[in-house]
């Protein structure tokens, strides 16, 4: 293994252009594995996550603290207000930026999330259509509000069931795009995806997915909320709540955010909202195994194969310098 006190050659990084993704369901222990990773080969988190993005929104994005990082550079980060909208283009354009930064300082990126069309998107730089009828997302917006999120996410599963698969009915942003994209280019946006994923990547790269038994993530799914509302998920809600923010904006998209502000609008009781929010997460974290279980050339780390953590670096370690670090 590379002496931790040396650097890598910043030439040959912005030649190589090596890059790591760390992810895997949702409750599955990303972040301190992702940290003591980073600790080992010199590397620099950029979040892979749709939420962390937002300031004020710490505890029901299960954010990492500053001592949880340890030392650790983390990027994408409370680098927007929660009424500010976040996209996969903006997240696409924003990772590419900071690895070219984290090359420069002569260090390895890892991208660490659990947003697996967000890694992708940066993975094999996948290109975007850019929206030039305005009318048509116009019309999907009035039939969300006329005819309701469930009307249009029937809509996109009859013309686009992977898609669909993929994004939750409430998710309305997502299912509208996704509906766009068909009506304007006559195919589905999974189609599109899948063509944009047969590219060779421009990175030198390693795709490490952590999982464990199903039953076991779950546990840690319903403790984790259990811990998020010790924690004070519903004071953190509020705050926003008060400030004007509302389940229509991008950042109250997340779990744990709308099945709150219902809660505090008087749809449900709090049990009721919690109970959403822990079945939600275990169906969230089913969709997030099965899109990586689509991706090609991933690791899987199965959890169950170590004795323990430190078991389990020393893998990530070895199979990093026999793939990457050799090389570098």
């Amino acid at each position: 293994m590379k002496d931790t006190h040396t650097s890598y050659n910043r030439e040959k990084l912005h030649t190589l252009r090596p890059l790591i993704v760390l992810t895997g369901p949702t409750a599955v222990g990303k972040t301190a594995v992702s940290v003591e990773f980073a600790k080992a080969v010199q590397g620099e988190i950029i979040s892979a996550d749709s939420m962390q993005v937002y300031r004020g929104m710490d505890i029901g994005s299960a954010k990492i603290g500053a001592e949880e990082m340890a030392g650790v550079r983390h990027h994408l980060l409370d680098i927007l207000e929660p009424e500010e909208n976040f996209n996969v283009m903006l997240f696409q354009r924003l990772a590419k930026e900071k690895i070219e930064e984290i090359y420069d300082r002569s260090h390895i990126p890892i991208l660490t999330g659990g947003t697996g069309f967000y890694i992708q998107s940066v993975l094999y730089d996948i290109a975007f259509t850019v929206e030039t009828d305005m009318s048509v997302r116009d019309r999907l917006e009035w039939e969300a509000l006329e005819k309701g999120a469930e009307y249009l996410h029937e809509k996109l599963t009859a013309v686009d069931p992977v898609t669909a698969e993929n994004i939750h009915a409430n998710n309305v942003r997502r299912v509208i795009r996704a509906l766009e994209f068909y009506e304007l280019n006559g195919y589905p946006l999974s189609e599109h995806n899948a063509k944009e994923r047969q590219k060779s990547s421009p990175y030198l790269f390693r795709y490490y997915v952590l999982n464990e038994p199903r039953e076991l993530l779950y546990e840690k799914i319903e403790s984790r909320v259990d811990g998020m509302m010790a924690q004070g998920l519903v004071a953190e809600v509020k705050a926003l709540k008060e400030r004007g923010c509302t389940r229509d904006m991008v950042s109250m998209q997340g779990l744990g955010y709308k099945e709150i502000l219902d809660y505090l609008d008087g749809v449900c009781t709090l049990e009721a909202a919690v109970d959403t929010i822990k079945r939600e997460t275990r169906h969230f974290a089913k969709r997030q195994l099965t899109w990586f279980r689509r991706e090609k050339e991933v690791t899987w780390v199965e959890k169950k194969n170590f004795a323990d953590m430190w078991e389990l670096f020393d893998f990530l370690i070895k199979d990093f310098e026999t793939n990457i670090g050799k090389k570098l």
